[in-house]
């Protein structure tokens, strides 16, 4: 009779109503993992950029480096109170610095 028309008109609007709210859900998900994506390739660029900057002052450091090795070795005749006097101050200036990783 009427009543199972009725059960039957309400258990298709529930369903719909489900159908619906499961597919704004989904909506939600892909945009949120978007959005996630999009700022991971972002701070991924910027760690390539900084990974860049790094190996070109370890580069520029080396060179520098070796360019002075030679006047270190140079200077080993002389008495070693005298090597670290007029020589310490020249190795603090170039002090490497450690970033995190």
């Amino acid at each position: 009779g009427s009543t199972d028309d009725m059960r039957k008109v309400m258990r298709r609007e529930k369903n719909r109503i489900a159908a619906q709210k499961s597919r704004m859900r989904q909506t939600q998900k892909a945009d949120s993992l978007h959005l996630e994506s999009e700022s991971l390739e972002k701070e991924n660029a910027a760690l390539r950029k900084e990974v860049k900057r790094l190996t070109e002052e370890a580069k520029y450091l080396s060179t520098v480096l070796s360019n002075h090795e030679p006047l270190c070795t140079g200077l080993s005749p002389a008495p070693s109170d005298l090597l670290y006097s007029t020589h310490g101050p020249f190795h603090q200036h170039i002090n490497v610095p450690h970033y995190p990783l």
